[in-house]
């Protein structure tokens, strides 16, 4: 299944997505990465988030659900490593985009903004790819955009050179190109490759000015909304709700304003209403489940998000 939405072509260039969720994530114990949850959405979903306005998404990896339409494929050999999955995932591509935006899948606070930026500085100028670079400095060639046939020819040109592209450092994919770069924003190219990473990133999202935005985030990924929340607005009307009438009112009243603006935008009736009531609270256990340890060692609830 292929995405069908698409950006305007103001704000960004016509481009499709590869996403690389292979790997051994040996640093993990050879656990599940892209499947591993940050906020209660796995990092795979929180990639993909971040490239909704890609016309085609390819992922390279297993086959999982994931929150929106993707193509599947796999490297071969399998575990070929990076650069034999990047041309895998560009082979995989069923549009001919003048951009591919190349991700990993282990981006838990990449966000739409900094892709914007990277396609942007690519559609600007003359490069062949712009890749992000991370607070120290590090080019990221798994957080870039490139030209698609500049990427294509460079892929062959080391399939040719060194006879396959297995087991290559991808290190060597940005040297012959001609490319520029962004600096990231704070934790937009933090990655996870421990459990102190994972760790890391869930008191991240539950820090207080990080909780309130992040639990949004993810409830509307998990109900397939798009719409901007005016969370002050709503704050507001539970806090005038519980002060003015009763404590239980506020969660009551908000209720009620998302049901009738639902029902005066698209029609819905009650049954949709409770299917998203029991996704969010769906949601909510599996948050809550995130406060236990995060590494495979620790029998607290967290564990189970590893199985």
């Amino acid at each position: 299944m292929t995405a069908t939405h698409r950006t305007d072509p103001l704000e960004t260039p016509d481009h499709d997505a590869v996403v690389l969720a292979g790997g051994e994530a040996k640093r993990l114990g050879g656990a599940d990465k892209p499947g591993l949850t940050v906020g209660g959405r796995s990092l795979l979903d929180r990639v993909l988030a971040a490239c909704r306005g890609a016309g085609e998404t390819v992922v390279v990896g297993g086959r999982r659900p994931t929150a929106r339409p993707v193509v599947w494929t796999w490297e071969n050999p399998p575990g070929g490593g990076p650069l034999a999955a990047l041309d895998a995932g560009v082979r995989g591509l069923r549009a001919e985009s003048e951009t591919v935006l190349v991700l990993s899948a282990d981006l838990p606070f990449l966000g739409e903004p900094t892709v914007r930026r990277l396609l942007a500085a690519l559609s600007a100028g003359e490069h062949e790819a712009v890749l992000l670079t991370d607070a120290e400095g590090r080019d990221q060639p798994l957080v870039a955009a490139y030209r698609t046939e500049p990427l294509r020819r460079e892929l062959a040109l080391l399939a040719t050179e060194y006879g396959t592209l297995a087991g290559l450092p991808l290190r060597l994919l940005p040297q012959e190109l001609d490319i520029a770069r962004v600096a990231a924003e704070p934790d937009a190219s933090f990655d996870c490759d421990t459990w102190a990473d994972l760790a890391a990133a869930r008191a991240r999202i539950r820090e207080h000015g990080n909780v309130l935005d992040e639990w949004i985030t993810a409830v509307k990924d998990e109900l397939g909304i798009e719409l901007d929340v005016d969370t002050h607005l709503l704050l507001d009307l539970a806090r005038d709700a519980a002060h003015g009438v009763a404590r239980p009112a506020a969660p009551l009243t908000t209720f009620l304003v998302g049901y009738a603006a639902a029902a005066a935008a698209a029609g819905q009736g009650p049954e949709a209403v409770a299917d998203a009531a029991r996704k969010a609270a769906a949601l909510a256990r599996r948050w809550e489940a995130e406060t236990g340890t995060a590494g495979p060692e620790g029998s607290g609830p967290g564990r189970t998000d590893l199985g």
